[in-house]
C-alpha cells in the first residue's frame, strides 16, 4: 500500500495550490480518503475527507469555502484544491485511507487520525504573509 502526496510549495497569502494524493496497492474505490495537516508544534488535524464514490464530503470549518476535495477513481488519485491561502494554513499536508463499511458510522470519526489505516509521507505547504 502506498500513498504519495505532491503539489505542495511556497506561496504568498491569497495564493492557490493543488495537492494530489496518488494511491497504489489497494482497491482505491473501496476506500475513504482524508486530508490532514500538521503545523510545527501542533497536533495533526483533519482538513477534509471524501467518500469512496466521491459524493459525500466533510471539511474542517476553517477551510470551508477555500478548499475543495475531489477524487478520480480511474486515476487512483484524490485532489485537494487550496485557495485563498493564509499563513495559518502553513503545515505538512498528509493524505490517509480507510475502508469503512458505513459512511453514517464514519461521520463522527472522520477527523481522527486513529480512524485511518494508511498514510502518506506528506507534502509541505508554506504560506508567506
Amino acid at each position: 500500500v502506498q500513498l504519495v502526496e505532491s503539489g505542495g510549495g511556497l506561496v504568498q497569502a491569497g495564493g492557490s495550490l493543488r495537492l494530489s494524493c496518488a494511491a497504489s496497492g489497494f482497491t482505491f474505490d473501496d476506500y475513504i480518503i482524508g486530508w490532514f495537516r500538521q503545523a510545527p508544534g501542533k497536533e495533526r488535524e483533519g482538513v477534509s475527507c471524501i467518500s469512496s464514490s466521491g459524493d459525500r464530503i466533510y471539511y474542517l470549518d476553517s477551510v470551508k469555502g477555500r478548499f475543495t476535495i475531489s477524487r478520480d477513481n480511474a486515476k487512483n488519485t484524490v485532489y485537494l484544491q487550496v485557495n485563498s491561502l493564509k499563513p495559518e494554513d502553513t503545515a505538512v499536508y498528509y493524505c490517509a485511507a480507510v475502508h469503512f463499511p458505513s459512511w453514517r458510522a464514519f461521520g463522527s470519526r472522520w477527523s481522527s487520525t486513529r480512524t485511518y489505516d494508511y498514510w502518506g509521507q506528506g507534502t509541505q505547504v508554506t504560506v508567506s504573509s
